[in-house]
């Protein structure tokens, strides 16, 4: 509470005016084209937010429903207190049913390679690796894992993976040094990393394995390093 607000409300001292209306292509694009539509959408968030937000959370599943919208105590505010659901479950269980053969992802490399990947496939990859973290590596919810990737298709099936088995996640840029590896995997006290032999950018490769492997000398919470091989040749000695 400061001292010159001693109601403990919160005061912004932003004051912003600008607008950034988004370009006629972009527009084009949306799934809302009518601006009017937008609008009425706004106004109804803002007469009843919680009347709003429990429509839209009603489009998705959950495991055991809420019993509070929102609770709010400054500066502390927390909606649909007491309601389970799993993210990995939304974006892929939920989904089967009606689009199991529909493409869920689309991946494009710099070298202009491209994979596909359906919600069945992608589904089955999960499964396959959620699996092997819970029963070999024996990680639980609240378990911490780091994500040292580039953007690949193993990148996002290792943060569903994690989601699904309750294990957080903190997706660090694959460009990053091993010192801000490093602080990170130890803010988050990570058991698991993932990671990559190799990474590309601009044409140049980026030695992902061995930035880990600095970075781990002094990252003692982690037990396990699970390493994508890109290119089998580099991988000679990696093994840590």
């Amino acid at each position: 509470m400061s001292p010159k607000n001693p109601t403990g409300s919160i005061i912004t001292v932003l004051n912003e005016t600008r607008a950034f209306p988004p370009t006629a292509s972009f527009s084009a694009k949306a799934n809302i084209s009518d601006t009017s539509a937008y609008e009425n959408i706004w106004q109804e968030s803002q007469k009843n937010p919680k009347a709003f937000w429990e429509k839209e959370a009603s489009s998705i599943h959950w495991f055991e429903k809420w019993h509070t919208t929102h609770e709010w105590n400054e500066p502390f505010s927390k909606w649909f207190v007491g309601g389970k659901l799993n993210v990995s479950y939304n974006c892929l269980d939920k989904h089967l049913p009606q689009l199991k053969n529909k493409t869920a992802l689309i991946w494009e490399g710099e070298d202009g390679t491209t994979r596909k990947l359906t919600y069945q496939e992608l589904f089955e990859e999960v499964c396959q690796l959620s699996n092997s973290l819970e029963k070999k590596l024996h990680l639980k919810p609240g378990d911490t894992a780091s994500i040292y990737m580039p953007l690949i298709p193993e990148a996002v099936i290792a943060m569903l993976a994690c989601a699904r088995i309750g294990v957080a996640h903190s997706i660090v840029f694959a460009g990053f040094s091993s010192h801000s590896l490093r602080d990170r995997i130890q803010d988050a006290e990570c058991k698991v990393v993932f990671t990559c032999d190799l990474g590309y950018r601009r044409g140049q490769k980026l030695e992902l394995a061995h930035t880990v492997r600095e970075a781990l000398a002094e990252c003692p919470s982690v037990k396990t390093t699970l390493i994508l091989r890109r290119d089998p040749k580099t991988l000679e000695n990696l093994c840590f």
